[in-house]
């Protein structure tokens, strides 16, 4: 298995194989908690108007996004997984778009096969990947709006790699590095109200969920449909 680890938009754009886009602050990480509450499934679109666009066309749709971090105007949430907490999702479709997570699926054109994956389910993805037993997989982090690198991301692309070829990371050191080293913004009171010091313990939460994630074709180039393709119980940590 050949194993190339990517960054950012133009990252997306080259990868092939089985490929992972990877968000852990906040895009992947919010659709795991999704699944969690229950939603039925996911539509990641890259635009704003075509995410309103769907809302009109389905007023029981669920718009959740963001640009810059701030929640879009007119929609129900941000990319807040603290602030999602808690809302009735069972059963519904939320129509996501973010500035990094859903822009790497919109430009991952030459994936043969698409998961979507951050700290949250990383052990379950690299089981999926295992069993499949893809010629090459492309791990995508997709960084700070798709164009810088994020710490969190890389580590998260690290750790599946790692997974994969029995290379053991300390994650605990590495989560607590992040702290002041990548997710400072979540522990600045001044940036409380959208970077809540709670999503950072929610993203981080390495292994908490079984799922893996996959994106296929929704209606329109870019856009696709997250499901979740298989579980994995024996992959999560007891801790998390």
């Amino acid at each position: 298995m050949v194993i190339q680890k990517l960054s950012l938009i133009e990252g997306a754009k080259q990868a092939t194989g089985l490929t992972v886009i990877i968000d852990v602050f906040r895009a992947i990480s919010v659709e795991n908690y999704l699944f969690s509450w229950g939603i039925d499934k996911v539509i990641a679109v890259g635009s704003l108007d075509r995410a309103r666009e769907l809302k009109a066309l389905h007023p029981d749709y669920v718009l959740i996004g963001e640009r810059k971090g701030v929640k879009c105007e007119g929609f129900d949430f941000g990319n807040s997984p603290s602030q999602i907490m808690g809302a009735d999702l069972k059963g519904k479709t939320a129509v996501h778009t973010t500035s990094a997570g859903t822009q790497g699926i919109a430009n991952a054109v030459h994936a043969d096969g698409m998961l979507v994956g951050c700290l949250c389910n990383a052990a379950a993805t690299a089981a999926y990947i295992r069993e499949q037993a893809p010629d090459t997989v492309s791990l995508v982090a997709m960084g700070n709006g798709g164009i810088r690198e994020a710490k969190e991301d890389l580590l998260c692309a690290d750790y599946i790699e790692s997974l994969l070829t029995g290379s053991p990371i300390d994650m605990a050191a590495q989560v607590k590095a992040l702290e002041t080293d990548g997710g400072e913004h979540f522990f600045d009171p001044a940036k409380a109200a959208v970077f809540p010091t709670e999503d950072f313990r929610m993203s981080t939460r390495w292994d908490r969920f079984p799922y893996v994630l996959g994106a296929s074709p929704f209606e329109k180039p870019g856009e696709a449909v997250i499901r979740i393709l298989a579980e994995y119980p024996d992959t999560v940590r007891r801790e998390a």
